[in-house]
């Protein structure tokens, strides 16, 4: 059997003090002493630990957050004296779509690149906005299929970008069909550009070794090529798709014929700049970029006739539409455009990426229930360096996760790599429970899936609809 895809993680410690959301408040008042404190027989020896934390900080700025929520010091001690707190500044984290519990995740999952547990389990409510209003089909968590996890079957969480012919054409017992150039993703994963509200930590490096540890795909701005520091950048352009400006930086044809994929803003001319590069080019695989605003659905409708490879549409960074008055959410247009093109009879022609508002492990698995091939991420590789995600951020302006400072390319790659570690196992148990052997036939299943609008509408709706 060939080797199994696996993302090799390591623990990266975090640079600042973690801000963690629960913390236990010991009002030390009438305190026995015990000989036996239930603080030092903490299951998770977070005791020992906060002792070492205060003692090697160089300034302390913050309290230990780092309670993992079992309350069982809380609940034995003799003299009822330990209370359960929740860390303010965890509260004050990213916003109402990117939540502090969102950030503690993802900070856990960079540091060790393992699943995240909590001895409190999941104490949030079952429903809300974007992702979070539908809910995977684990009907199958106790059957054969879950063996993939644990070594005995595959479970491949592998994607193709590019466009699959309809049907093959064969003569004298041979394929006359000319394959169209493919790309084998072995994650449903690619790293998108820094957005432009989050530019000040400068990580071009950091997500390119990255991309190659991963085996991934990262879209770097051509403008900002010339300005990666790397040692034999070059060997990176296997992991590079260029997003290419019209009026830019050109990338010359020796870098280009070196890469598998290369992005264009969408123009009325994109038939004839995708024609441009294959002319030079025939083995790259062109992708135009999408706002997703009011026209999106419609606007893929008109560049279907046209064929393009890829399209990739972009959400803004809360996963809505933009410009939009009353917004949609990433997933509900991705279930129209995904729809539309499936009665026009191209769907597995063009390869649908979905960008903005993709969080969490679970949020991939989502978004090609609703029927993208794969996803593109921003903002979690952000979170993953300790980002906070502040209104304001462009160089000159106080930092609180110093990252106007250069960041070190170890520390960075590895953290955004665990990440990374992290996400594909919670997919390969994720697919185990929905008994789901390979993630190319998640893509549009939303049978695999429950919808909180439609399970509404067909309950309550017979009762209270006028």
């Amino acid at each position: 059997m060939p080797e199994k895809y696996h993302i090799k993680t390591s623990h990266v410690q975090p640079r600042l003090p973690r801000i963690g959301k629960f913390g236990v408040v010991d009002w030390r008042e009438d305190c026995a002493r015990c000989h036996n404190c239930v603080k030092k027989a903490c299951i998770y020896d977070k005791y020992r630990e906060e002792n070492t934390f205060i003692r090697d900080l160089d300034e302390v700025h913050t309290l230990y957050y780092e309670c993992m929520g079992c309350f069982s010091c809380i609940q034995n001690c003799t003299k009822n004296l330990l209370t359960m707190s929740i860390n303010s500044e965890y509260k004050k984290l990213g916003n109402a779509y990117w939540t502090p519990q969102i950030f503690g995740t993802t900070w856990l999952e960079a540091e060790t690149g393992k699943v995240p547990v909590s001895g409190a389990g999941y104490r949030g409510k079952f429903s809300g906005y974007g992702f979070d209003s539908m809910w995977t089909d684990m009907s199958e968590i106790v059957r054969p299929t879950r063996d993939g996890i644990h070594g005995r079957e595959y479970i491949s969480t592998s994607v193709d970008i590019g466009r699959k012919p309809s049907y093959l054409n064969f003569e004298n017992d041979k394929l006359s069909t000319v394959l169209p150039p493919i790309i084998s993703l072995p994650f449903p994963v690619i790293f998108d550009m820094t957005p432009e509200e989050h530019s000040l930590p400068v990580l071009e490096s950091c997500i390119l070794v990255t991309a190659k540890q991963t085996g991934l795909i990262a879209i770097i701005d051509s403008e900002k090529w010339k300005d990666i520091k790397l040692e034999n950048k070059e060997d990176y352009l296997e992991y590079i798709a260029f997003y290419l400006h019209p009026n830019g930086h050109e990338i010359t044809n020796d870098i280009l014929s070196k890469t598998k994929l290369v992005e264009i803003p969408d123009s009325n001319g994109v038939r004839q700049q995708i024609d441009s590069i294959k002319k030079n080019h025939p083995g790259i695989i062109v992708a135009v970029r999408v706002p997703l605003n009011a026209n999106a659905s419609k606007r893929v409708d008109e560049l279907s006739k046209v064929r393009p490879e890829v399209i990739h549409l972009v959400a803004d960074s809360n996963g809505s539409e933009i410009g939009v008055e009353n917004p949609r959410f990433i997933k509900d247009v991705m279930r129209e455009i995904h729809g539309n093109l499936i009665k026009n009879e191209g769907r597995d022609e063009i390869t649908l990426i979905a960008g903005g508002g993709v969080g969490l492990s679970e949020h991939v698995a989502k978004a090609l229930i609703c029927g993208a091939d794969l996803v593109s991420i921003d903002i979690p590789l952000l979170i993953a360096i300790e980002c906070r995600l502040c209104e304001s951020c462009k160089p000159g302006d106080y930092c609180p996760a110093k990252l106007d400072k250069p960041i070190d390319l170890k520390y960075g790659a590895g953290r955004m790599t665990n990440l990374m570690g992290a996400w594909h196992w919670q997919m390969v148990e994720l697919m185990g429970a929905m008994g789901m052997r390979e993630a190319r036939r998640l893509r549009g299943d939303v049978g695999r899936a429950m919808f909180k609008d439609e399970l509404e509408e067909e309950i309550y709706g017979p009762i209270f609809r006028k």
